[in-house]
């Protein structure tokens, strides 16, 4: 993470997601990530689904 700080909280990744560059952001493993975090926030829908997707976007340039 920038700065080294982890995301530790639901708006952590809010804050996190919102600042990236639209180019970094439209890639299908963001776009997943953020509509779990809208569900969870929005529908309280499953926190696991959130940090799954999160945990993927956050991974995909190792997979690029």
């Amino acid at each position: 993470m920038p700065g080294g700080k982890p995301l530790v909280t639901l708006r952590d990744a809010a804050v996190f997601v919102t600042t990236l560059p639209k180019t970094e952001h439209d890639p299908p493993e963001w776009q997943a990530a953020m509509e779990a975090l809208l569900l969870l926030a929005e529908r309280d829908g499953p926190t696991m689904f959130a940090r799954i997707g999160m945990t993927l976007a956050l991974h995909r340039s190792e997979s690029v």
